[in-house]
């Protein structure tokens, strides 16, 4: 045997036993296992150092403690949906909290709800996240899988077991535009690349915060490089205008870049909001003013949920988590003395 890796079948044929008996040894299956026989088996593994498959361990118990992590695998990520800030941080929080637990996490990315079924049900998954699909995907799922699972941000039916883990969007771009009107704009553009979900919720707070049919809405493409287009044949938009809220840091900051390239300040010669308080937001120059949202607590939501659908108790089918302005330099900029010097808008 030496050179390559012991087997089940090669203890079991040294021994004279079955290929079932020794591996419910080695699973913890051993009612109807006399104990010399256990003896035998486990001294031959450690003899032959056998290394056990953890993904048979896993699967032959009732629970496996794994919780899949699946990710909409969406063309605007352009194949780099793991590389997206707000991804990536929830994945972080994600694997802390679930190792916390002593489970496994298990990250996938799927474009259609068919691939999460077969994935899902393979691994004999305890529970599931589920990021950023629609609400067709939903209702497949749970009409399809009898796994328990979380969503973050979804737009779903009122029905059982699924717990939709959301943040108070439309509160957030309230804030937002309420920081505008207080600051003393009159003219403002607000950034999406669609109009429903989550970013719907965001632009009508905006709207609202800010002046109900003041706020321009500018529909950007989702790729990279049209968007970039977008913004040359929309520069005079910006120049007319004296605040602009992005649904997203990522927008904000990409727009950010473009504006400065073209000779724009920021914020003198216009004031910038994001979502989300990505890493990145603090980091560049200026700062970002954003609406920041606790990935951390959204996670440990999200798994004391899974546990609590998994158990048969009864949840609301809803969860809105706060979000909360973090003001820096982009909205309004920082005098030598600290004191914020905000352009007056007439």
């Amino acid at each position: 045997m030496e050179g390559r890796r012991v087997r089940i079948s090669d203890i079991a044929e040294e021994l004279g036993l079955s290929s079932a008996t020794v591996s419910n040894v080695i699973h913890g299956k051993t009612k109807k296992v006399s104990d010399e026989t256990q003896r035998r088996v486990q001294a031959l593994l450690e003899e032959r150092r056998y290394i056990p498959s953890m993904a048979g361990i896993l699967l032959s118990q009732n629970s496996s403690r794994i919780i899949g992590v699946f990710l909409n695998d969406h063309e605007k990520y352009e194949g780099h949906t793991l590389e997206d800030a707000f991804i990536a941080s929830s994945l972080n929080h994600l694997s802390a909290e679930i190792e916390s637990r002593g489970q496994f996490m298990m990250v996938k990315k799927a474009k259609r709800a068919e691939e999460i079924l077969r994935f899902a049900s393979m691994w004999n998954m305890d529970g599931l996240v589920v990021i950023g699909f629609c609400r067709q995907d939903y209702r497949y799922l749970r009409e399809h899988i009898r796994i328990p699972f979380v969503v973050y941000d979804g737009l779903c039916e009122k029905t059982e077991r699924i717990v939709n883990i959301s943040l108070d969007n439309f509160g957030g771009g309230r804030q937002a535009g309420e920081l505008f009107r207080r600051l003393g704009h009159r003219r403002a553009i607000c950034i999406s690349d669609n109009e429903i979900g989550i970013d719907r919720e965001r632009i009508d707070g905006f709207q609202e915060g800010f002046s109900p049919g003041r706020a321009e809405l500018m529909r950007v493409p989702i790729r990279k490089k049209e968007r970039c287009n977008a913004y040359l044949l929309m520069e005079e938009r910006f120049r007319s205008a004296t605040a602009v809220f992005a649904v997203s840091d990522y927008y904000a900051i990409e727009l950010l870049f473009f504006l400065k390239g073209r000779g724009f300040r920021i914020p003198e010669d216009l004031a910038l909001v994001g979502f989300d308080d990505i890493p990145l937001s603090e980091m560049i120059s200026p700062s970002l003013t954003t609406l920041r949202q606790d990935a951390a607590l959204r996670a440990k939501l999200a798994l004391e949920e899974l546990l609590a659908l998994k158990e048969g108790g009864i949840r609301e089918p809803e969860i809105r988590i706060p979000v909360h302005l973090i003001e820096r330099e982009s909205s309004g900029g920082m005098r030598e003395d600290g004191q914020r010097g905000f352009r007056h808008f007439l």
